[in-house]
């Protein structure tokens, strides 16, 4: 038997094996390994692929670290989409009764324009500014922001401030959402806000929150308020370089200031042009007529602008602030009318002036220099222009120093600035002895010395004090000329009054203010004396303690004692007395009493009537609301204001009705709304399309305070006073029935005058802040009516006489007044003949000191 074969992996299945492969040669030392070609091309691949690998590492390293700031930047920005209904805030207005501006009220002086009414080349001068390819782009500009890096390479290294490529979507995001902190990290949140407002707004929505809310300098916000503040003009009225010189202002308002930086001003606004005529919103013509046009400044004031009234309008500010808050006020865009008449209020504050300046002419005396400087022919006007001007000097007042100082004349000079660009120039001027009589020095406590005999004795070298300068008067010849001599130009000197007053006047029928003076003038102090300062009414009180006699039934002929009283007191005894300690010891009648202004009379109609009568009267119509209940009140002892003495004498003209003084007509919002109005009634009818209907019918809403016959009785009673009595300086040449009642204070420290023609009401107080006496015998009847008399003469001129309305079934009948004069009286019904003779009747109308009743105090 075989043996088997030998089965391995090496060997054939055949059963014969192969022969041993053959070992390889030994390698020869001396033959060398040939070397590997490398080709050039692979490496540079090789190279590539590495860089490329690079490139896309760290373009996805940067995009992820992108995206972690972005989303980190983007987690807590502010919401942008409250844009779409964003109303920026407005400066609000008050305007007169004529419709002319009075003031504007702002944080931020704005006046919305919708982008409707913008004019097509105020928006594409600013977009030509600004962002030239704003309606191109989606918030951010990379061409622009290309450009901006081109330029500042450029100017690298020449000290100029690096520009910016912000759009005007951008710049809006930074001033309404992020702010302007100049950081990488607000310029990020800048852009991506810009990116998000654009998909959220429309291109014209951004460009007119942008325009609306752009600061563009001198505290004006955007383009219309820009456009006022700077050339006094709406949008519409602009000129081409007028226009591009705002659009120049966003860059850096301060720095493009026309005042202080006029060529600077001059050069950017022709940049502009020239921008504009690259984008069509200016022919190259255009730009170059511009370019020819100077800058000129803004005006100190708008010409429209009413310049009388500053009290009035503080008044309204603060009602504005009570009723609506001082943000809505001074935000809120409120379109607001006031009742204020300008020639009125312009008249008022001529006659208080005069009446103040005639007064302290009279008893205030000279009270010296304002101040003291070098008299030398060069040092002086450095000097003098370095000297504070007196609070309230009027414009017309010049600060002169007094230069040489003759006996009989001083030279004075002063410094005068005929144009804002200009150098101030000296002028001078001559003062005389003779119009120097009124300037006594006050030696203290209402003491004058005597009247100057020279001109040393007013003036020293080197004394800075305020004067006019009035014009040269030709001789006077002829009947009546009484030959007064020519008059050379001249200096008069001027001091501001230490004395105060306050005048108001409004409409009886309705309440409306028309005007309102509250002191000398608002810059010397804003203190409202006719609403703010509380004194004592004194004799222009009386009305309302005669007044409830006349509603009781008593006539107005019915006699009253008129001798000394006493009053128990728990102070002692008081012994009131009239005026001057005149007293007839007889009757007088009720009318005569209120026309001479008899005290004990007073006295005895108090009594009759009550004091809670009196108390309840006072508080009905306004004047003093919770008056105490002592006899002296009856003399006007308690205190209230001249706007409520107004109000209270308006109920006797209009028939009995409740006056309640207004200043403000009508509040509108931004939109045109009525948001208040001051007028209560109510027509049912205005808005009914029957033109055949008839005219509509208002209703009545003022409380009946007094009926009207009793009104009326009042109302002819203070005609008396006028022509007859106390009041006649009031009624001087008005030639019309005028009815009113003075007031005059114990030691004579409140002077009042309160009067009244059927259409206008005024009350006058005279007084100091500080109450002291104005000095013996000043009453109201020569202080205070004469202001009164002024006013109303304003107010009355060119206009018909009219009588003051009798209500239905008063009886009129003609009688004879104490003292011989014919007149109407005027009667309630059946109480014609029901006058009581002075021994019967009341025991009040037979007091004497033997029967004094007691009273309180």
């Amino acid at each position: 038997m075989s043996p088997p074969p030998d089965l391995r992996a090496d060997e054939p299945l055949s059963g014969r094996r192969s022969p041993p492969p053959a070992a390889p040669p030994p390698p020869d030392p001396k033959r060398r390994r040939p070397r590997r070609r490398v080709r050039a091309g692979g490496v540079f691949a090789r190279l590539v692929h590495f860089l490329f690998l690079v490139v896309v590492m760290a373009g996805v390293g940067g995009a992820l670290a992108g995206f972690v700031v972005y989303r980190q930047v983007a987690a807590d920005l502010p919401d942008y989409r409250w844009l779409a209904d964003y109303q920026p805030p407005q400066m609000s207005r008050i305007y007169a009764a004529d419709s002319r501006l009075l003031a504007e009220l702002a944080a931020e002086r704005r006046v919305f324009v919708p982008i409707e009414a913008i004019p097509p080349r105020v928006a594409q001068a600013f977009i030509s500014a600004e962002d030239q390819r704003f309606r191109e782009h989606r918030g951010v500009d990379p061409i622009g922001i290309l450009r901006a890096v081109v330029t500042n390479l450029e100017q690298y290294g020449s000290g100029r401030r690096m520009g910016g490529a912000s759009t005007i979507t951008q710049q809006v995001a930074k001033n309404m959402l992020v702010g302007a902190d100049r950081t990488l990290a607000r310029k990020a949140r800048e852009a991506i806000l810009a990116f998000r407002i654009e998909q959220a707004l429309s291109k014209d929505r951004i460009l007119e929150i942008y325009l609306n809310e752009i600061y563009l300098g001198s505290q004006a916000y955007g383009v219309a308020a820009a456009a006022q503040t700077y050339f006094n003009k709406g949008l519409d009225e602009l000129t081409a370089g007028e226009t591009a010189f705002l659009a120049a202002l966003p860059k850096a308002p301060n720095n493009y200031n026309p005042v202080r930086f006029p060529e600077a001003a001059r050069a950017r606004r022709d940049w502009v042009l020239d921008r504009m005529a690259e984008d069509g919103a200016a022919s190259a013509a255009e730009a170059e007529a511009a370019k020819a046009e100077p800058v000129t400044a803004r005006p100190a004031r708008r010409t429209d602008t009413v310049s009388v009234g500053q009290h009035f309008t503080e008044e309204v500010r603060r009602e504005l602030i009570a009723r609506f808050g001082p943000d809505q006020t001074v935000m809120g865009g409120f379109v607001v009318r006031t009742s204020l008449d300008p020639a009125l209020q312009a008249a008022t504050e001529t006659a208080l002036r005069n009446g103040l300046l005639a007064y302290d002419r009279r008893r205030g005396g000279w009270r010296g220099p304002v101040a003291k400087v070098s008299a030398g022919t060069t040092e002086w006007m450095p000097e003098l222009q370095a000297v504070q001007r007196p609070g309230g000097a009027p414009p017309e007042w010049r600060m002169a120093v007094a230069l040489e100082v003759r006996p009989r004349e001083a030279r004075l000079a002063w410094v005068e600035r005929l144009d804002a660009r200009a150098a101030p120039q000296p002028r001078s001027g001559t003062m005389f002895i003779e119009d120097l009589s009124w300037a006594r020095r006050a030696l203290g406590e209402g003491r004058l010395g005597g009247a100057p005999q020279r001109m040393a004795d007013v003036l020293q070298p080197g004394d800075v004090v305020m004067v006019e300068a009035l014009p040269a008067t030709a001789a006077a010849s002829g009947p009546g000329a009484q030959n007064r001599p020519a008059r050379p130009e001249r200096l008069a000197l001027r001091q501001v009054p230490a004395v105060e007053g306050a005048v108001v006047a409004l409409d009886p029928t309705t309440g409306r203010v028309q005007a309102m003076a509250g002191g000398w003038s608002f810059e010397k102090s804003q203190f409202n004396r006719t609403t703010q300062a509380m004194r004592q009414p004194g004799s222009s009180f009386k009305p309302f303690v005669y007044l409830p006699a006349l509603e009781m039934g008593i006539p107005p002929n019915q006699r009253f004692l008129d001798a000394p009283i006493e009053i128990m007191t728990a102070q002692g005894v008081w012994r009131p007395g009239n005026y001057g300690d005149g007293v007839s010891n007889s009757y007088v009648t009720l009318r005569r009493a209120l026309e001479k202004s008899l005290n004990l009379v007073t006295i005895r109609v108090a009594q009759e009537v009550g004091m809670d009568k009196v108390a309840e009267t006072a508080a009905r119509f306004g004047v003093i609301p919770n008056m105490p209940k002592y006899l002296s009140m009856a003399l006007g002892s308690g205190e209230s204001t001249v706007l409520r003495m107004a109000a209270g004498y308006a109920a006797f003209v209009n028939g009995g009705r409740e006056v309640t003084p207004t200043l403000i007509d009508s509040v509108q919002d931004q939109r045109g709304r009525v948001v208040w109005r001051s007028d209560p009634r109510e027509c049912a009818d205005c808005g009914a399309a029957n033109p055949n209907a008839g005219p509509p019918e208002l209703t009545e809403e003022r409380k009946q305070i007094t009926d009207p016959i009793a009104a009326y009785q009042m109302v002819n009673i203070l005609t008396g006073v006028v022509q007859r009595g106390t009041g006649t300086r009031a009624g001087q040449g008005l030639n019309r029935p005028v009815a009113g009642k003075t007031g005059t204070t114990n030691d004579y420290m409140d002077n009042w005058f309160v009067g009244f023609t059927p259409d206008l009401v005024m009350a006058v107080w005279l007084g100091f802040d500080e109450p002291k006496t104005l000095g013996n015998g000043e009453t109201g009847g020569q202080n205070a009516a004469p202001i009164f008399r002024d006013v109303m003469e304003a107010a009355l001129r060119g206009s018909p006489p009219v009588p003051f309305r009798a209500p239905p079934g008063v009886a009129l009948v003609r009688t004879q007044a104490e003292g011989g004069a014919t007149i109407m009286e005027a009667f309630r019904p059946g109480t014609e003949n029901a006058a009581r003779p002075p021994d019967e009747g009341s025991p009040s109308a037979q007091l004497g000191p033997e029967r004094a009743l007691p009273g309180l105090y």
